[in-house]
Order: structure tokens, then C-alpha cells, then sequence
């Protein structure tokens, strides 16, 4: 009589969906959870809990500035498990940023970028983007003063892009203001285009992921012996689900979506600011030229990173973190220098005279833009040449240290804005914020 390999049992398993997206088989030192923390994963079982929520929570919504705040209201107040359903849905939005973030670093970290893997890399940071569009449109649709003001400060910072900014502010709006126009873009962006774009790309992403082989493996673990995907990679993946569940579950019945007063175009907040995630562009903007902060760094930023796949590195070993001990204390090192640079290049750029006050002659570009500019590139130039050449660094562990500073900087950025930052956008301890 026929016997079933274990091959053919998988085929007939009600888990061959799972294993259309892994290997039948992975190595053994793969399913390390140290490795990857299984972030690629909660990402897409976040997304999954997005399409979900956001699918019941349309059926109670009205994208109109009439009727958008009551819909609210009328399903957090009178619909069994409305507000829940609006705070899983809520945090669980916030949650993405977060992993899809820390998955992007954990490549970086592990050098897993590099070919066959670049195209994988570049597909993610699209994604990132998405996530962040997603968070942003959504963020607009409850239609009070918070979100209301958030997205006017947020879309303002458009206006400072060379050409096409203002173009590009009044498509998105729908018109030069926050209104039923823009509600109208942001809910049909929000619940179709960003959800099938991302779709499209998260099918690619997985689709390259798989044809590389799988999670990276690293050289000294290229004779691990394979195992089955089911149970070992499966059973991990549910774990982490669970737990990932229980996290949002847990977070939404303890911690309420943020809801304010009904938005008042009439009334703008002090401070007004905007959603957290471009905190850090709108504290770059009271230290730089908004041709700077708003364009000139964020797209020379994204140029480096989609140009890190193709930069020819020394080294090979990839699917390590750090690659080595040196790696890891010039990360520690870097990760020093960029919180502490930043904190005092904020504060100096508090306490010194305005460069425009001073100097009333010369253009702001350059006061204001290109000499500042010049100076925090240079200091972080002069301290990558120090610690490389210090450590011996490889290009691979050098990289990681440079994202690192400007992670730490960008948190430094962030978390002045949201907490530190009064009325006029003035410097205050958070307690009198």
C-alpha cells in the first residue's frame, strides 16, 4: 500500500495557504526568534486586523464634516463594542508604523538588503511609506479639532516642496483648505487605493521574500539541517499571533482612541501640530529653511536608502546582527552621539540669536538653510570618519552606525516636538506643555 510522505500530507494540510508563503521546508536556525522577532509577520496579521476593523467601522461612518464627528460618537456610545472596535482599529494603525519600522531596521541590522534581496528592501520602504499615508488619511476622518488641525499643520508643510508643492497640497485637499473636498480624498485614499496598492505590493514583497529563499540565512549556519515548515515555522508564527493579538486587545480595552471637541475650522489650537509621525519634520522646520527640513533632507534620506542595496560592501556575512562585538560598541556609541548631538543642537538653536535678525541682508537659505545644513552634515561626516577609523569598521557595521544616529536624532526630533513643545511652538517642560 502507498504511503503518504510527509510532502503529500502538507499538500492536502488546511494550512497549505500558509505554506504557499514559506518553503515546505526552512533551515533549523532559522526559527530562531532572536532573528527576525517574527516582525514581518505581525506586520502583515496587523494589516489583516486593519482591513477587518476598518471594513466594520465604514459601515457606521459618514465622510461628511456634517455628520463624520456624529457617526463617532453614535458608534462609540450606542453600538455594542463600537468603541472597542474603533481602538483595536486605532492602536492597532499605531502598532504598524511601529513594526513595519523595526522590521526595516532589523534587515538593516542583519544586512539582509543586499542582492538578491534589493529589490525586496526597495518594495519595503515603499510599504513603510504606505503605512504612514494610511495612518495619515485616516487620521483626518473622525473630524475633530485634534485630527482637523494635525492634518492642516501636516499638509501645510507641502506647500515648502520646490514646483510642485502647492500643486500637489490643493490635489490632495481638494482645494486651498481642509474641508468636505479633502475628507472626500482622504476616506476613499484611506479605505481603497492605499489598502489595494499596499495589497499589490505586500503579494510582490512576499513573492521576492520567497523566491530569495526565505529569511537570510547567515554563512555559519548554511549546513543547519532543514526541517518541516509545519509545525515548527507555523507554530512559532501562531505563537507570536497570539501574542500580538492579546498586545492589541489588551491596549484597546485599557486606552481609548483619542476623540476631542468637534473640529472648528474658526479656532485653531496653540499649539497646533501635527500627527506624530512628522513631529520630527515640523521641529526640523523651526531649525532649517523649510526648503531644508521639508524637502532637501527627507529626499536625500530616501535617496540614501534606496540606494544602500547597491553599494558595494566588504564583506558578505549577512543574517548577523552587528556582524561582530566592534559593530555592536560603535553602535552603542552611535546611538550616544546621536541623541546627545541632537539635544544640544536643539537647545543651541534656542538660546543663539536668529541668524535672520543678525544678518538681515543675506538671503535665509543660506542662514537658515544651507550653512546649518553644512554643519550637522559635517559633524556627522567628521564623527563617522572618527569611529570608523577608531572600531575598524567594515562599510556594512560604518552603515548601521550612520542609520543609527539618524534614527536617534529623528526620535530626539519627535519627542521635543510632541512633549517639549508649548505655546508658540515654544520650548517647555512636558508638564506645562
Amino acid at each position: 500500500m502507498h504511503q503518504q510522505t510527509g510532502t503529500e500530507k502538507q499538500k492536502k494540510s488546511p494550512f497549505g495557504f500558509i505554506l504557499h508563503l514559506h518553503p515546505r521546508r526552512v533551515k533549523e536556525s532559522t526559527l530562531r526568534l532572536s532573528l527576525t522577532f517574527g516582525l514581518g509577520g505581525m506586520a502583515a496579521l496587523l494589516f489583516i486586523i486593519q482591513v477587518v476593523t476598518g471594513l466594520l467601522l465604514k459601515f457606521h461612518y459618514e465622510p461628511s464634516p456634517e455628520n463624520a464627528y456624529n457617526s463617532i460618537l453614535n458608534l462609540q456610545q450606542s453600538l455594542i463594542f463600537g468603541k472597542l472596535l474603533r481602538n483595536i482599529h486605532h492602536w492597532s494603525a499605531i502598532a504598524m508604523v511601529w513594526i513595519v519600522f523595526l522590521h526595516m531596521l532589523r534587515v538593516i541590522f542583519t544586512s539582509a538588503y543586499g542582492k538578491p534581496r534589493h529589490l525586496s528592501w526597495i518594495f519595503g520602504l515603499a510599504l513603510l511609506m504606505l503605512v504612514v499615508l494610511s495612518n495619515f488619511t485616516g487620521y483626518l476622518l473622525p473630524w475633530d479639532q485634534l485630527s482637523y488641525w494635525a492634518v492642516t499643520v501636516a499638509t501645510s508643510l507641502l506647500s515648502y516642496i520646490p514646483l510642485a508643492g502647492e500643486a500637489v497640497r490643493e490635489a490632495l485637499l481638494g482645494g486651498k483648505e481642509v474641508g468636505q473636498p479633502t475628507l472626500t480624498n482622504f476616506f476613499n485614499l484611506h479605505t481603497g487605493v492605499i489598502p489595494l496598492l499596499m495589497i499589490v505590493l505586500m503579494g510582490y514583497h512576499f513573492w521576492r521574500i520567497r523566491r530569495a529563499g526565505g529569511v537570510i540565512v547567515a554563512e555559519r549556519d548554511r549546513e543547519s539541517p532543514m526541517v518541516d515548515t509545519r509545525p515548527h515555522l507555523v507554530n512559532r508564527e501562531f505563537v507570536v499571533a497570539v501574542v500580538l493579538l492579546a498586545a492589541i486587545f489588551l491596549t484597546a480595552s485599557l486606552l481609548d482612541a483619542p476623540l476631542r471637541e468637534r473640529a472648528n475650522p474658526s479656532f485653531s489650537p496653540n499649539p497646533a501640530k501635527a500627527p506624530w509621525y512628522f513631529m520630527g519634520l515640523q521641529e526640523l522646520l523651526i531649525h532649517f529653511h523649510p526648503l531644508f527640513a521639508v524637502f532637501i533632507i527627507p529626499v536625500t534620506v530616501l535617496a540614501a536608502a534606496v540606494w544602500l542595496p547597491y553599494i558595494k560592501r566588504d564583506d558578505m556575512n549577512q543574517g548577523i546582527w552587528f556582524l561582530s562585538e566592534k559593530g555592536i560598541r560603535s553602535a552603542k556609541i552611535s546611538l550616544a552621539a546621536g541623541l546627545l548631538f541632537t539635544i544640544i543642537f536643539v537647545g543651541l538653536s534656542e538660546l543663539l540669536p536668529d541668524p535672520g535678525m543678525l544678518l538681515p541682508s543675506v538671503t535665509p537659505l543660506l542662514t537658515t538653510g544651507l550653512v546649518p545644513f553644512i554643519i550637522v552634515a559635517g559633524t556627522i561626516w567628521l564623527f563617522m570618519r572618527y569611529i570608523a577609523g577608531h572600531f575598524s569598521l567594515n562599510r556594512s557595521e560604518t552603515i548601521q552606525s550612520l542609520i543609527i544616529i539618524l534614527v536617534a536624532s529623528y526620535a530626539v526630533l519627535t519627542v521635543t516636538g510632541i512633549f517639549f513643545r508649548g505655546e508658540g511652538m515654544n520650548l517647555v517642560w512636558p508638564w506645562m506643555a
